[in-house]
Order: C-alpha cells, then structure tokens, then sequence
C-alpha cells in the first residue's frame, strides 16, 4: 500500500474510484482504511474516495508512545491528517468518518474550516469526547494480550454479523449464517488489530477521557456549519445517543438518523446500505 509523509511520519494510504469529488474516510479506533473496502465498489461514480490510516493504525508508521500518550491525542490524529492532504495536494474535499474518526475530523474542521465541505458521520464520538474509568481502559490492555477477548469486544462493534446470544462477556461470537466475503474481512480486521500500537490500544481512550474532562470542543460545537449526516445504528453499545442528539442540536446543519437492526458499524455489517446512504450524501455534487 502507498504512504504519504505526513510531518515527521509516514501514513498509510489508499483510493477507490475517480472524479472531481474527493471524500477523506477517517476510521475509528482499533481500525484502519480497510473497514470501507466492501462498500467502496458501491459507491457513486464521480467520487474519488481516500482512505488514511491513523498514526499506529494500518499500514502507518508506529511512533513510541510517550508515557502520557501525548504524542497520539485527537489533536495529534487531526494534524497527521491535514498534513497528509497537504502532501497529497487535496486542497478542499468532504469527509467521511467512522466512531473516533469522528472527533478527529471536528478538530480539523475547527482548525481549517474552509478546506471542508459536507461531512457524513457513522456512529461518532462527538465533540464531547467519551469518559473511561480505570476498568474500561484495563480491558483495552487485557485485550493486547488476548486475541480472543479482542474478538469477543470487537463482536459487539459489529453485533449484528453475530448470532445474539452468542455475544456478551466470557461468550464465543459466532457468526451468524452466510455473511461470506464480509465474515472474511472480519476476521482480517481481527488479526490487523495485533499490530496497532500501544499508542492507541491505551492512548485513545485516555485522550479521548481528557477531551470529555477538559470539555474543550463542547463549546465550540456551534462553529461547526459544514453539513453534516450522522447515522447511529439503534443495536450500537458504544455511542451514547443522548450525546448524538446535543451534537445535532449544537450544530448548525447536522441531521441525525437512526438506522434500525445496525450496530456500531454499518460499513461492516451492511456495506450497501452503507455505500446507499453514502452515494445520497455525496453523489452528483459538483466539484
């Protein structure tokens, strides 16, 4: 896969289709580029699509974290990104985000508002940032050391891929029937797991408690005026809708849509609905 330097790191990258309509997917924790890759062939034509891997994410460099994780915050995240669409010479594109992703992308639409057009933001952390206690940050170290645990959490990221009563603590996910190509990818999205760093593993959720305890973003919420789609799948554990809603009614153009029988990822679970809900939003936008 190619890399684009992006200040003193390289980050992973890859593009899907071509046209004058460029779209930035931002993943979420634990994840990569490769979450949008079923969905990508659906989407419109028209629409080039760049994917970029986080900083310890993918096919990204892996830095040391600092022993603060200062060096993997979602400001750290947000200047990676801009970096790389300066190198990549994206001057103005639109922005698709998945969980974390989105958190990283209101920070880059603060710092260069201008750059940004619309946004389409599937199950967000907002600006509000999400608060971890001690055991839910001692369950992501558990996880490094067990990739069974790892795929016991990441089951109820994607719930609806797995039979129900096979999900919950000291359970073994199974796959519900015939999910093919989509199972396959799963289970790869497993193993690229192992190799994130600890930068992320531990340092996203405790930057990610700092942004919800400094409440930096909460007020600055209304500044945000790029249009924005947020879906949220009803079935989603890990997204608190009540934040969802004060994140609507905070921005300016932000309409929010509840998805039924979907979990926390869509572009997993239901890459065409995903890639339909997509191609709405930025299908047939001029240049």
């Amino acid at each position: 896969m190619p890399r684009v330097q992006a200040g003193d790191i390289q980050l992973g990258w890859r593009e899907w289709g071509r046209g004058d309509v460029t779209v930035v997917f931002i993943h979420g924790n634990l994840a990569s580029k490769d979450w949008i890759e079923l969905a990508a062939p659906m989407f419109p034509t028209g629409v080039r699509v760049v994917g970029i891997d986080w900083r310890g994410c993918g096919d990204s460099d892996r830095p040391k974290p600092a022993s603060d994780h200062s060096n993997y915050t979602m400001q750290q995240h947000a200047e990676d990104m801009l970096a790389a669409l300066d190198a990549l010479g994206i001057r103005f594109c639109h922005l698709a985000t998945h969980s974390t992703g989105g958190i990283i992308a209101a920070r880059m639409l603060l710092k260069q508002p201008q750059r940004f057009g619309r946004v389409f933001a599937l199950d967000p952390v907002t600006p509000l940032g999400i608060a971890f206690n001690a055991d839910q940050i001692g369950l992501f170290r558990a996880m490094m050391a067990s990739k069974e645990l790892t795929r016991s959490v990441m089951a109820t990221a994607a719930s609806s891929l797995f039979v129900p009563e096979t999900i919950g603590s000291n359970k073994v996910p199974r796959f519900r029937e015939g999910l093919g190509e989509i199972q396959a990818l799963f289970d790869r999205i497993i193993e690229q797991t192992f190799g994130v760093s600890e930068g992320i593993w531990i340092g996203t959720p405790v930057n990610l408690t700092r942004e919800s305890a400094s409440r930096e973003l909460e007020g600055r919420m209304s500044e945000i005026r790029h249009p924005h789609l947020v879906l949220w799948g009803e079935s989603d554990g890990w997204i608190a809708l009540a934040d969802l809603r004060t994140m609507a009614d905070a921005m300016p153009d932000c309409r929010l849509v509840i998805v039924p029988r979907i979990g926390h990822s869509m572009n997993l679970e239901q890459p065409a609905l995903y890639a339909g809900y997509f191609g709405a939003w930025f299908g047939g936008l001029s240049a």
